[in-house]
């Protein structure tokens, strides 16, 4: 994803209708504002562009489509990569917009769209996303910390049991033996987990 200061145009967005004029009248309009603009006139083809590796900064898409209605797109979109999405309908109801909240967009837009307008609201979906994006990777970062330190605590348990050892001379083993070898002592800890592991098998 692109930063929330990024100029306009390094931002790729894609756009899905099956309305070719709303689509066209879109495509133009943040093209002209200086967005790198991708059209697909249904889901299927949308996720062919998908298909193929490339992912658009911001997805901008049609509620009810022929064949796989926008919402089914958007869970796409959410499975690929927390691709963020506003939703765009001709209809304003209550259970509507619940729906494309309750699927994780980040806007709603109601036909006819002036295009000036919708910018302000790509720009908001594009930094709450990278909020997001950044709290995504610190609870990653958070969870790949917790897991590693259970990892040397457990393989320190183990080295304790094999070596009758205390706590702090077996943790001292493993960290002299992981020097020894050059390697982190968190790869040491998950391969002293794996031994024990094939052992008790």
């Amino acid at each position: 994803m692109t930063s929330g200061n990024a100029p306009l145009e390094s931002r790729q967005l894609l756009i899905v209708d099956d309305d070719r004029l709303v689509l066209s009248v879109i495509a133009s309009g943040l093209t002209a504002a200086g967005y790198r603009v991708i059209s697909a006139e249904s889901s299927e083809e949308a996720e062919a562009w998908l298909a193929s590796g490339e992912r658009p900064d911001l997805a901008i898409i049609d509620v009810r489509m022929p064949g796989r209605a926008g919402l089914h797109l958007a869970q796409r979109l959410r499975e690929l990569d927390h691709i963020p999405y506003i939703m765009l309908s001709a209809y304003s109801d209550a259970k509507t917009v619940e729906a494309a909240i309750h699927n994780g967009a980040l806007g709603y837009a109601v036909k006819p769209l002036d295009v000036p307008q919708l910018v302000p609201a790509i720009e908001a979906a594009l930094a709450r996303s990278n909020e997001m994006k950044d709290l995504r990777t610190t609870r990653q970062q958070l969870q790949a910390a917790l897991d590693s330190e259970r990892n040397i605590n457990l393989a320190v348990g183990i080295t304790m049991m094999q070596h009758r050892l205390k706590r702090s001379a077996a943790f001292e083993l493993l960290r002299t033996s992981a020097r020894s070898r050059r390697c982190k002592l968190t790869d040491l800890a998950s391969e002293v987990i794996e031994a024990a592991d094939k052992l008790n098998l």
